[in-house]
């Protein structure tokens, strides 16, 4: 029987070391730094699916106990002014655990990359955030209801990324923010409270923004490492890897709370391409994976 359980193993890590992607082995660290050649920590169970984390009436229970598990009100900001609901959120401690890292996807939903996406990072068995736009969202529900029924985020990120239309005024904002909640609402029966600023907020925000924000109960939340897939020069899979392990080599504290920029929209198939290595250089590095909530840290 031992023999037989050696040429087992020998086979099957045979076929680990051969069958990868020519990505996933370009993207592989150099083996003179001991920390990126550390091997993959074992995962022999899979990574159970939470049931999302409902606000209560006055956000009371968002200090969740993991950060895998997503987080969402039962009210539209509408329902809570017409119940005389809070709508400002309490102070929330931030979660923080080494090597801990966030992927989070922004523009989508679509027909294409999205299921390509959410497909991998079910095989991976990992839980990512989409911060998804509410015109994509009314031309594709199903891909929003497998996004929840799958155990992701989903965040707020307008509705339809138009920065003339969307940052003409504070009041403009909160407005197309409060349309892709309703659009939300009515797929899934739940809004988000977590936003993300189209292009981020620097060069976009005044102070009204932030205070908009604050006061309807949103959460904006940006990111620390950027992949560049919506460069203009069009990049391809390697680059992304590239990117992402410098950057985090560069920015060891963020081991806390790396947010990691991609998108999940038409056009970036090369996103699709590079997502496998890059989910495997985090867990080689002995990274866990969570979801954006009230308790993650701010990016910066």
């Amino acid at each position: 029987m031992k023999i037989y359980r050696f040429l087992f193993y020998s086979f099957l890590l045979l076929f680990l070391t051969t069958g990868c992607s020519s990505i996933a082995k370009e993207s592989t660290p150099p083996a003179n730094n001991p920390q990126q050649t550390a091997p993959a920590k074992e995962n022999p169970k899979p990574v159970p699916k939470l049931d999302p984390l409902l606000a209560n009436d006055d956000f009371s229970n968002l200090e969740t106990a993991t950060p895998t598990q997503p987080v969402y009100d039962r009210h539209t900001i509408a329902e809570r002014k017409k119940l005389g609901l809070p709508l400002v959120l309490p102070s929330i401690k931030p979660y923080k655990e080494d090597k801990i890292v966030y992927l989070t996807f922004d523009d989508g939903p679509d027909d294409k990359n999205t299921p390509a996406i959410l497909d991998l990072l079910k095989k991976a068995d990992i839980k990512a955030t989409f911060f998804v736009l509410g015109q994509k969202a009314a031309l594709y529900p199903d891909m929003i209801k497998r996004m929840y029924a799958e155990g992701h985020a989903i965040g707020n990120h307008s509705y339809d990324h138009d920065y003339k239309k969307l940052y003409i005024s504070s009041a403009a904002y909160i407005n197309q923010m409060q349309q892709t909640d309703d659009i939300l609402f009515s797929i899934l029966g739940v809004r988000p409270l977590i936003t993300r600023a189209p292009g981020g907020t620097t060069g976009h925000f005044t102070h009204a923004f932030t205070s908009a924000l604050v006061k309807n109960g949103y959460l904006e939340y940006g990111w620390n490492i950027s992949t560049a897939d919506a460069a203009p020069n069009h990049p391809i899979a390697q680059d992304f890897i590239d990117n992402v392990i410098s950057q985090i080599d560069a920015r060891p504290f963020l081991a806390t709370h790396a947010i990691i920029l991609m998108h999940s929209s038409s056009n970036h198939e090369e996103t699709v391409k590079a997502l496998p290595a890059i989910i495997k250089t985090f867990k080689d590095r002995g990274y866990t994976f969570g979801v954006i909530t009230p308790m993650t840290p701010s990016a910066w």
